[in-house]
């Protein structure tokens, strides 16, 4: 799998004769958001299709994501952090991943502009997998009928994505997101296809949790989680262990938190983690985030958190042992 980053490097392997692009491609463009079941469905379109044509399979995404430029702050957290999405790619069997940087300079690109250098030029795109409420272009003008339109005369067919349902209900990011703050784990399990899990690497924090007897790994946030609270977590660690625990991800209230922080404790671990990639996957909620009047009591809240934790593991198996 390749990664080409920028429109610079797309027209770099555009002019290759025997690059990755050379016979063109099939391709989808959209967030993947949490690559869920609505998304695995669009990359099985797009494979089936690069197979019969045998050219590569492209899945075109943005950073920042389209909301996050026009909306900054606003926009709604993310399932997935690019590099995360990325991997979740990656196993899923695509060809290129397409990553173009969305700031003023691309948001102004016309309709046609955006058919021209980036689908044409760019990836000698010959067969498109995009939903029929697909808006592209300064000012949202171009649209699924253009797209159409131009690829009859250009050379490249345009088909429009399957949809999922679960619950007779369209998988989608926005949905998941709203099962996720709402602490519906094992429901966000069913739309996603999988654990719902964030990784990110281990950073210094302000040691808090070993002056209440919980030492934590801190785990780098990019971006405004989509959920918040004190959660059974499993986590898998660079050696490939994996551990049992408690994490609280949110703004850390008690402590004046102002940046997303995710903090995870390991049961019977001891040792260092800094620097590693940590593997999260959420289990089971056990409580919100709330903001405690001391220290003190914060303390004694982890305690019952980690009592209640092992509880629900004895009940539910132990991620670590596989039981």
């Amino acid at each position: 799998m390749r990664l080409i980053r920028g429109l610079t490097n797309l027209k770099h392997f555009a002019q290759q004769a025997d690059g990755p692009l050379a016979n063109g491609c099939v391709a989808t463009i959209g967030n993947f958001d949490g690559v869920h079941l609505g998304h695995q469905t669009i990359i099985d379109q797009v494979h089936e299709k690069a197979l019969m044509l045998g050219v590569p399979s492209v899945v075109m995404v943005f950073e920042p994501q389209p909301r996050e430029f026009f909306q900054g702050r606003e926009a709604p957290p993310r399932l997935t952090a690019f590099r995360q999405k990325f991997e979740s790619l990656l196993a899923s069997g695509i060809d290129i991943v397409l990553c173009l940087r969305f700031n003023e300079r691309f948001r102004s690109y016309s309709g046609m502009g955006f058919i021209e250098e980036v689908l044409i030029d760019g990836l000698g795109v010959r067969h498109l997998v995009v939903g029929d409420d697909f808006r592209f272009g300064c000012d949202r003008a171009g649209d699924f009928t253009l797209l159409r339109e131009v690829g009859e005369q250009r050379g490249f067919t345009v088909e429009n994505t399957r949809t999922v349902t679960v619950g007779g209900e369209r998988v989608s990011s926005t949905r998941i997101r709203k099962v996720l703050a709402e602490n519906r784990i094992e429901e966000a399990e069913a739309l996603l296809g999988h654990s719902y899990r964030i990784r990110g690497r281990v950073v210094y924090g302000r040691q808090l949790g070993r002056q209440v007897g919980a030492p934590t790994a801190n785990v780098l946030l990019p971006h405004m989680p989509a959920l918040s609270g004190v959660y059974v977590v499993s986590a898998a660690l660079a050696d490939g262990r994996l551990l049992d625990g408690v994490a609280n991800i949110g703004l850390r209230p008690t402590v004046d938190g102002k940046q997303p922080s995710l903090e995870v404790h390991l049961f019977d671990f001891a040792g260092t983690l800094y620097g590693q990639r940590l593997d999260v996957v959420f289990r089971h909620a056990l409580r919100d985030e709330v903001k405690f009047d001391s220290v003190d009591d914060l303390k004694q809240q982890i305690a019952r958190d980690f009592h209640d934790a092992r509880a629900w593991i004895a009940d539910h198996g132990s991620s670590a042992t596989g039981h």
